[in-house]
């Protein structure tokens, strides 16, 4: 049984090892949360409680693992806001330990945020440019695992998260003014992000790089307004005066690659 450590079973990190472990891998955990290692545990989960900043990391990475063939880091940056922390750093700090593990294989997490706002249809192989913190910092991390010869990388670019318990309508609904109604969407569901990462996995996808969005790019207006009318919230108000396109991000690759079918296409 193949066994894969999973560093931040969050959001999607949990739901995901949860379904590995239906699917016959054996997982270790991460969280940050102490009362969270009980909720991995009686899940199936081999809990670890990690801990990484910039200039170090608490709990037993080495641990976490040791016997492991394959890791997964899912830690996004908290880059917004106030928040200024050096993402890469924390990431440099983890890389020895990988080095120094059985792992052969990371799957590292990114965002489609690499690739700014410029109006664009984006590929894989579109240029880098990103114009937010994050997504620059995301860059330099995926350059540092790409470029080690220790483990294969693949990196996974996902647009906005959504799911059953998360949609930006429920922000959304009932502001008013809201800029940039003509760009076009780029989300993805929960289970396709699963059912992406299980197809990474089982046809040993490595040194790879995919985007990961739905193929479904209405406008913002368009989207957001039906959504509130389905969900019965209060419909959002656009502002039309400045109007704005922004990128769409095509998944062709891990369509043809892959031979991956969306289990929510149209969100």
């Amino acid at each position: 049984m193949t066994q894969i450590s999973i560093l931040g079973c969050g959001w999607l990190g949990l739901p995901l090892a949860k379904d590995l472990l239906e699917n016959s891998f054996s997982i270790k955990g991460s969280t940050t949360s102490i009362e969270k290692l009980s909720v991995l545990e009686n899940s199936g989960i081999q809990p670890y409680l990690i801990a990484l900043s910039e200039d170090k990391q608490t709990g037993n990475l080495s641990n976490f693992l040791e016997n492991s063939k394959i890791l997964i880091i899912d830690v996004p940056p908290k880059l917004r806001g106030s928040a200024t922390e050096n993402f890469v750093s924390k990431i440099k700090n983890v890389i020895p330990f990988i080095e120094n593990s059985p792992i052969e294989n990371v799957l590292f997490i990114s965002s489609t945020s690499v690739y700014g706002e410029d109006n664009l249809v984006v590929t894989e192989e579109t240029k880098l440019n990103p114009d937010t913190e994050s997504g620059k910092q995301l860059v330099q991390v995926e350059e540092l695992l790409l470029s080690n010869s220790n483990f294969k990388t693949t990196i996974l670019r996902f647009g906005g998260l959504i799911g059953e318990d998360r949609h930006p309508i429920k922000f959304l609904a009932g502001r008013k003014n809201i800029e940039n109604p003509n760009a076009p969407i780029n989300l993805i569901h929960q289970e396709d992000c699963i059912g992406i990462i299980l197809e990474i996995l089982r046809q040993n996808s490595w040194y790879e790089t995919f985007n990961a969005v739905s193929p479904f790019h209405p406008s913002r207006k368009e989207y957001y307004t039906q959504k509130a009318i389905d969900l019965k919230l209060v419909l959002p108000e656009f502002n039309s005066e400045n109007l704005t396109f922004g990128k769409t991000i095509l998944t062709s690759k891990i369509e043809k690659v892959l031979d991956y079918k969306f289990i929510k296409p149209n969100l």
